[in-house]
Protein backbone atom coordinates (compact mmCIF):
# COMPACT_ATOMS: atom_id res chain seq x y z
CA UNK A 1 0.00 0.00 0.00
CA UNK A 2 1.48 3.33 -1.07
CA UNK A 3 0.59 5.94 1.57
CA UNK A 4 1.46 8.93 -0.59
CA UNK A 5 -1.53 8.11 -2.80
CA UNK A 6 -3.96 7.96 0.14
CA UNK A 7 -5.50 10.70 2.22
CA UNK A 8 -2.72 10.39 4.81
CA UNK A 9 -0.73 13.61 5.01
CA UNK A 10 3.05 13.25 5.07
CA UNK A 11 5.21 16.18 6.18
CA UNK A 12 7.93 18.00 4.30
CA UNK A 13 10.95 16.04 3.14
CA UNK A 14 14.44 17.40 3.64
CA UNK A 15 14.47 18.83 0.10
CA UNK A 16 11.20 20.71 0.78
CA UNK A 17 12.35 22.39 4.01
CA UNK A 18 14.07 25.78 3.96
CA UNK A 19 16.47 27.29 6.48
CA UNK A 20 14.68 30.17 8.20
CA UNK A 21 11.28 28.47 7.90
CA UNK A 22 9.16 29.17 10.99
CA UNK A 23 6.06 27.98 12.79
CA UNK A 24 4.38 29.42 15.90
CA UNK A 25 1.92 27.87 18.31
CA UNK A 26 0.18 29.26 21.39
CA UNK A 27 -1.06 26.88 24.11
CA UNK A 28 -2.78 27.47 27.42
CA UNK A 29 -1.61 24.83 29.86
CA UNK A 30 -4.82 23.87 31.62
CA UNK A 31 -5.43 21.71 34.66
CA UNK A 32 -7.01 19.10 32.37
CA UNK A 33 -3.83 18.60 30.32
CA UNK A 34 -1.72 18.39 33.45
CA UNK A 35 -4.01 15.84 35.11
CA UNK A 36 -4.13 13.73 31.94
CA UNK A 37 -0.33 13.77 31.73
CA UNK A 38 0.08 12.94 35.43
CA UNK A 39 -2.46 10.13 35.14
CA UNK A 40 -0.68 8.59 32.17
CA UNK A 41 2.74 8.78 33.81
CA UNK A 42 1.54 8.04 37.40
CA UNK A 43 3.62 11.03 38.50
CA UNK A 44 2.35 12.27 41.87
CA UNK A 45 4.93 14.98 42.50
CA UNK A 46 3.29 17.55 44.83
CA UNK A 47 4.92 20.35 42.78
CA UNK A 48 2.44 19.52 40.01
CA UNK A 49 -0.62 18.65 42.10
CA UNK A 50 -0.95 20.21 45.52
CA UNK A 51 -1.82 23.88 45.98
CA UNK A 52 -1.15 23.71 49.74
CA UNK A 53 2.32 22.30 49.21
CA UNK A 54 3.37 24.84 46.56
CA UNK A 55 2.09 27.76 48.63
CA UNK A 56 4.06 26.42 51.60
CA UNK A 57 7.26 26.54 49.56
CA UNK A 58 6.53 30.03 48.22
CA UNK A 59 4.99 29.35 44.80
CA UNK A 60 1.68 30.79 43.63
CA UNK A 61 0.41 27.70 41.77
CA UNK A 62 1.50 24.15 40.92
CA UNK A 63 4.18 23.88 38.25
CA UNK A 64 3.78 22.33 34.81
CA UNK A 65 5.85 19.16 34.34
CA UNK A 66 8.83 19.87 32.09
CA UNK A 67 8.12 16.81 29.96
CA UNK A 68 4.62 18.13 29.21
CA UNK A 69 6.24 21.21 27.64
CA UNK A 70 8.63 18.94 25.78
CA UNK A 71 5.67 16.89 24.54
CA UNK A 72 4.07 20.00 23.05
CA UNK A 73 7.30 20.64 21.13
CA UNK A 74 7.66 17.10 19.78
CA UNK A 75 3.99 16.88 18.80
CA UNK A 76 4.34 20.18 16.92
CA UNK A 77 7.23 18.67 14.95
CA UNK A 78 5.06 15.61 14.22
CA UNK A 79 2.06 17.67 13.14
CA UNK A 80 3.48 20.78 11.47
CA UNK A 81 7.23 21.27 10.99
CA UNK A 82 8.38 19.15 9.20
CA UNK A 83 5.13 17.25 9.89
CA UNK A 84 3.84 13.67 9.85
CA UNK A 85 6.57 11.10 9.36
CA UNK A 86 9.17 13.19 11.25
CA UNK A 87 11.16 11.81 14.16
CA UNK A 88 12.91 13.83 16.90
CA UNK A 89 16.27 12.11 17.45
CA UNK A 90 18.07 14.50 19.82
CA UNK A 91 17.06 17.33 22.14
CA UNK A 92 18.74 20.04 24.18
CA UNK A 93 16.05 21.59 26.39
CA UNK A 94 16.24 24.35 28.98
CA UNK A 95 13.55 25.78 31.27
CA UNK A 96 14.78 29.16 32.50
CA UNK A 97 11.66 30.27 34.44
CA UNK A 98 8.99 28.38 36.33
CA UNK A 99 5.94 27.51 34.23
CA UNK A 100 2.67 27.44 36.15
CA UNK A 101 -0.65 25.74 35.67
CA UNK A 102 -2.86 28.07 33.61
CA UNK A 103 0.03 29.83 31.84
CA UNK A 104 -0.39 30.66 28.17
CA UNK A 105 2.82 29.87 26.29
CA UNK A 106 3.96 30.75 22.81
CA UNK A 107 6.25 28.31 21.03
CA UNK A 108 8.31 29.76 18.15
CA UNK A 109 9.99 27.18 15.93
CA UNK A 110 12.68 28.04 13.37
CA UNK A 111 14.67 25.77 11.07
CA UNK A 112 18.27 26.88 11.65
CA UNK A 113 20.23 24.16 9.81
CA UNK A 114 19.64 21.49 7.20
CA UNK A 115 22.13 18.63 6.86
CA UNK A 116 21.23 16.68 3.73
CA UNK A 117 24.15 14.27 4.21
CA UNK A 118 22.82 13.09 7.58
CA UNK A 119 19.14 13.69 6.71
CA UNK A 120 18.79 15.97 9.76
CA UNK A 121 17.04 19.27 10.34
CA UNK A 122 17.97 21.44 13.33
CA UNK A 123 15.07 23.39 14.79
CA UNK A 124 15.40 26.12 17.41
CA UNK A 125 12.41 26.57 19.74
CA UNK A 126 11.79 29.58 21.96
CA UNK A 127 9.09 29.34 24.62
CA UNK A 128 7.67 32.60 25.94
CA UNK A 129 5.00 33.66 28.43
CA UNK A 130 3.98 37.16 27.41
CA UNK A 131 7.24 39.06 26.88
CA UNK A 132 9.28 36.69 29.08
CA UNK A 133 11.35 33.86 27.67
CA UNK A 134 10.73 30.81 29.87
CA UNK A 135 12.49 28.09 27.89
CA UNK A 136 14.29 27.09 24.75
CA UNK A 137 15.26 23.96 22.91
CA UNK A 138 17.29 22.68 19.99
CA UNK A 139 15.67 19.71 18.26
CA UNK A 140 17.42 17.45 15.78
CA UNK A 141 14.77 15.98 13.53
CA UNK A 142 14.76 13.38 10.79
CA UNK A 143 12.05 14.51 8.36
CA UNK A 144 9.95 12.07 6.32
CA UNK A 145 11.95 10.24 3.66
CA UNK A 146 12.18 11.35 0.05
CA UNK A 147 11.03 7.95 -1.17
CA UNK A 148 7.47 6.80 -1.11
CA UNK A 149 6.40 5.06 2.07
CA UNK A 150 5.31 1.50 1.39
CA UNK A 151 3.66 -0.79 3.92
CA UNK A 152 3.57 -4.47 3.16
CA UNK A 153 0.16 -6.06 3.62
Amino acid sequence: MNLRNKDIKIGKTISEIQEGETFSLTEKISEREILLYLGLTTDDNPLFLQYDYVKEIGLKKPLVPTTLIFGIMTSTVSKYLPGPGSNVVNVTFNISEKIFRGDTLKFDFEVIKIDTNKDLVTINVEVTRGDMRVGDAILLVTPPGENEIVIEE
